[in-house]
């Protein structure tokens, strides 16, 4: 695999951490397609999940959408943010991300290929790498096909994860946060076609 193919794989493994050229029409009908790159990304209509509870007071669907690899379904992203929230300034701001999973992941992998994905958006020590992998893995369940984790961003104390409403875990540290959502909402995010997806519903930053 070459090495732009590899770094596109990024959000593939992520809970918060999970990898673009395929007709989305055709993918959504369940027709065959010719891939040309191993990654693909599909918006995904917000009223299909209106009905849900929003996993964070106060919050409203922003946008969703479904990552592919290969053809093969990964995830679909939903992300639920306040009626004030700026995508220039998420680091500041509560909001909500869920992964929908499609195959199975070890907490583990989600944990170490986070860690490499944060590396590409900020500067932090080999140590401090160790410390947030130790932590977001005994954060984050090994994940099934169906699974729904929650990542919730908590200005100023760092991230919390939920399963139905059910604690799974936090690592209490805002420039871990910061890095982890990073992933999805940086502006040099490895999937801008997701973050796009994600951010439909609220103003350009």
């Amino acid at each position: 695999m070459n090495p732009a193919a590899r770094r596109r794989i990024g959000p593939l493994l992520l809970c918060a951490g999970l990898a673009m050229s395929c007709s989305g029409s055709a993918q959504a009908q369940g027709q065959a397609l010719a891939v040309t790159e191993p990654v693909s990304v599909t918006a995904v209509a917000a009223a299909a999940d209106s009905g849900r509870p929003a996993p964070l007071a106060g919050t409203r669907l922003a946008g969703q959408g479904l990552l592919r690899f290969w053809g093969l379904e990964v995830y679909q992203a939903s992300l639920w943010v306040g009626p004030a929230f700026r995508p220039e300034s998420f680091a500041s701001q509560p909001f909500a991300l869920e992964l929908e999973y499609r195959r199975a992941f070890k907490a583990g992998a989600i944990a170490e290929r986070s860690i490499q994905e944060m590396r590409r958006l900020g500067s932090f020590s080999d140590s401090q790498a160790q410390r947030w992998q130790r932590a977001l893995q005994a954060a984050l369940p090994d994940v099934r096909p169906g699974d729904r984790i929650v990542g919730l961003h908590r200005p100023g104390l760092g991230a919390r994860f939920e399963q139905g409403g059910r604690l799974l875990g936090e690592v209490a540290d805002p420039e871990f946060a910061r890095l982890f959502f990073a992933i999805w909402l940086s502006p040099a995010t490895s999937e801008p076609t997701l973050r796009e997806a994600l951010l439909a519903g609220v103003g350009p930053g």
